[in-house]
């Protein structure tokens, strides 16, 4: 009687289980994806493309579907999928745009790139899919936006009439199913300004090469105006890189968390595109919707997010054609000073915002602090000094012999300055400077020493390692020496870099820390973990630093231009006295 209970028990347990597995997908063809009578119907023309630098080598099929009521005297929109033609979206978009439920819009429908062999008989070709499609970075995006579509408007269509594109982000969508779904949200959230709108079917957010980190990413992240529309399946594969089914939900629960207009649809089925088929004209009404009113940006429920950014407060504009901008320091008044190494020249930021010549010929300086006094340290690398400026852009030299890199200056005047090494096989020096220019080493072994800043109260000194994705944490001794150096601050590298490229590093009042990197200012707690990122305009930052009447405006120099940005924080002044912030929660 046991064993008969027992396995009536199992199979019982079982029974759902099978019942779910073995039941065929039924999801019906939705009457918008059927051709209709009476419904003007566009033409499919195909093309190939072998000319990319993007990805070189590569060959590719595409095919561009152009609305009957497409007039070539304005751009229209545009909606770009990846595989090639799917979901008989021809069909769906007849029946829309003649309903008026999404605007004329001409579809790219392109394959991914293959290298054909030189000996078919012999051997494969190299397939770039996951290449293109599962990698992070902007190199799928930068494809689409400088060849391929730049391609597509020099085609015409049966008629003789120019295809024209919209090149503004608002009007144009981006959509794929499992990796070209991973893809085509890559291609957006790299570039919103370019694709505001994403359909992902079935989607790849699993490690095959990166895509995992987005969950996190999309929560650390300044929110990006994008609408997202998602499918997958309960049956979905779950192989050696992850699970798609948990990893679909986990970025729709991200994507919540961050403020996006997303929705989606789960069901039953499996890794196949008979659900996304089904679903694919409600996910372009979705997308749609409103045009052409903006996709908006959202508010994350990211505390740290919260606490720095004002609300509707963006970057704007200090000034730009520098050749390459770095240094950025802030006086007692606010005002902030910049270099443009290259060409040796340093530049004030007055209060009122308007920027002045303040220092030439300044021997290529990279890293500036102002003392406690109010003279500007600056290092001047091709020269090998450390020098000083006053007021009127005359300086001292303070010490020389080593080619500085950043400099923080303590309110005692003790002065820290990184020693990176353009020898790759040399390590990086840190270097104390005292009041009176006596230097003394106080450490060495990182491989490239950068960016350096103390915590608010200059107990701690922080130095960003360029070549690796660690901030290090120092102990700052009576005599001005380091001691329990430790690897600390843990620095998000891009899936396109093998190193952070950390650069300058600021704290503010409140002990968090702001690093400088590739992929935008990283700003981490006291426990060292990074909270949040904000990405700056054009992509780049070198350095930070809080300037201002009340040291409450962000500024960033960034290649050839400088950003500021209004925040809810104020910025802690190595110059000024030390203030001791709130406890970490750990």
């Amino acid at each position: 009687m046991k064993p008969f209970l027992s396995y009536t028990l199992f199979a019982f347990l079982l029974l759902p289980y099978f019942l779910f597995a073995q039941t065929p997908e039924e999801y019906p063809v939705h009457p918008d994806a059927q051709v209709k009578e009476g419904v003007p119907k566009g033409e499919v023309l195909k093309f190939t493309f072998e000319n990319s630098k993007i990805f070189p080598g590569t060959w590719r099929e595409y095919w561009v579907y152009v609305p009957a009521q497409y007039d070539a005297s304005q751009p229209a929109c545009v909606y770009v999928n990846q595989d090639g033609v799917q979901w008989q979206a021809p069909a769906v978009f007849d029946n829309l745009i003649h309903q008026k439920e999404m605007p004329v819009t001409i579809g790219v429908f392109v394959m991914h790139g293959r290298v054909k062999t030189a000996k078919p008989d012999e051997a494969l070709d190299r397939f770039n899919r996951s290449f293109e499609y599962d990698g992070l970075g902007d190199n799928y995006a930068r494809f689409l936006l400088e060849e391929l579509l730049p391609d597509v408007e020099t085609k015409k269509t049966t008629n003789g009439r120019a295809i024209r594109l919209s090149k503004n982000g608002n009007d144009r969508a981006i959509g794929g199913s499992s990796s070209g779904a991973v893809c085509a949200f890559t291609a957006a959230w790299e570039r919103p300004d370019a694709f505001s709108r994403v359909f992902s079917a079935i989607g790849t957010y699993v490690g095959l090469r990166g895509a995992d980190r987005y969950h996190t990413l999309l929560r650390k992240y300044e929110p990006k105006p994008l609408r997202i529309f998602l499918q997958d399946g309960i049956n979905d594969n779950n192989i050696y890189a992850g699970d798609w089914w948990m990893a679909n939900q986990t970025i729709e629960r991200a994507l919540q968390f961050s403020g996006y207009e997303v929705a989606h649809v789960w069901g039953e089925g499996a890794h196949n595109g008979k659900h996304g088929t089904a679903i694919f004209p409600d996910a372009m009404r979705y997308l749609w919707k409103d045009w052409p009113l903006p996709v908006k940006t959202g508010a994350t429920k990211n505390p740290m997010l919260n606490d720095i950014l004002l609300p509707n407060e963006g970057w704007k504009l200090v000034g730009d054609g520098y050749r390459f901008s770095e240094g950025p320091a802030s006086n007692s008044k606010g005002e902030v000073f910049f270099d443009d190494g290259p060409a040796g020249n340093i530049w004030k930021v007055n209060l009122d915002g308007k920027v002045n010549l303040f220092a030439e010929n300044s021997g290529n300086v990279y890293g500036q602090a102002f003392a406690p006094n109010g003279d500007l340290y600056a290092t001047a690398m091709t020269a090998k000094k450390t020098n000083i400026y006053s007021s009127d852009g005359k300086f001292r030299t303070l010490t020389e012999g080593f080619a500085g890199n950043d400099i923080v200056v303590a309110n005692n005047g003790n002065a820290y300055v990184t020693n990176p090494s353009t020898d790759a096989n040399l390590l990086s020096k840190v270097w104390l400077i005292r009041p009176n220019g006596e230097k003394v080493e106080v450490d060495n072994g990182l491989r490239f020493a950068n960016g350096v800043t103390l915590s608010p109260d200059q107990t701690l000194l922080y130095v960003a390692d360029m070549r690796s994705h660690w901030v290090y944490s120092y102990s700052i001794l009576p005599d001005g020496t380091l001691a329990n150096k430790q690897k600390y601050y843990w620095i998000h590298a891009p899936d396109t870099a093998d190193d952070t490229q950390a650069d300058g590093l600021k704290t503010d009042r409140d002990g968090r820390l702001y690093v400088a990197t590739r992929m935008g200012i990283q700003v981490c707690d006291q426990a060292g973990r990074v909270n949040a990122i904000i990405p700056t305009p054009n992509g780049k930052v070198s350095n930070i630093c809080f300037g201002g009447e009340n040291f409450d405006i962000l500024f960033a120099t960034c290649g050839d231009k400088v950003y500021k940005r209004k925040v809810k924080v104020k910025g802690a002044n190595a110059w000024d006295k030390p203030n001791k912030p709130t406890a970490p929660r750990l």
